[in-house]
């Protein structure tokens, strides 16, 4: 089985000790590492454990053949573009099950027309993950309020709309938020 747990654990920055620390039960560096390079079988089993430690799911960590992957050539800083001193790739996105898309329809603030916003819903017991992100909230009559969630003060939710001049707006005790965690743009 050839599986994508180096690539995912540098893409989290996580060194072979991190995930072996946050194994369920812990075990080894070396363990991790061998189970990385294909030197020890990796069972169902440990595949679940692993991706628990990573938190992501176990089927991000299997390769299949028809599965599109996309490989970086190289990494942008502030000091310019270089090649990558590991192989890496980027798998495409998934859906998770509590997600739903904004489409931009005109540019407004940092958003451009054609983007796609993936938003996560939250329950309001964890609206305040969403801080100082932005968010799409659901109003009356089918009517939604989009905006960077600024404050919570009792039930209430304090939006900066994205436009330039806007003013704030609060959304009384909605049901649930979606918070903006991917954007897809086109260029």
């Amino acid at each position: 089985m050839i599986t994508n747990i180096r690539e995912v654990r540098r893409a989290k920055k996580m060194t072979l000790a991190d995930v072996g620390a946050r194994c369920d039960p812990p075990t080894t560096a070396q363990t991790i590492g061998r189970l990385e390079t294909g030197t020890r079988t990796v069972s169902v089993g440990w595949l679940n454990r692993i991706a628990a430690a990573l938190g992501v799911e176990a089927a991000d960590l299997v390769r299949l053949p028809e599965q599109a992957e996309l490989g970086v050539v190289a990494e942008l800083g502030l000091g310019g573009a270089h090649a990558p001193r590991h192989l890496q790739r980027i798998a495409p996105p998934r859906v998770e099950p509590a997600m739903v898309a904004v489409r931009v329809i005109e540019s407004i603030g940092d958003y451009r027309a054609d983007d796609d916003l993936w938003c996560e819903r939250l329950a309001p017991d964890f609206f305040w993950v969403a801080l100082n992100r932005d968010i799409l909230a659901p109003r009356p009559a089918g009517r939604y309020a989009f905006g960077r969630l600024i404050g919570r003060e009792d039930g209430r939710l304090l939006l900066l709309p994205p436009g330039a001049g806007s003013r704030q707006v609060v959304i009384n005790d909605p049901p649930w938020i979606a918070v903006t965690r991917r954007l897809v743009r086109a260029l």
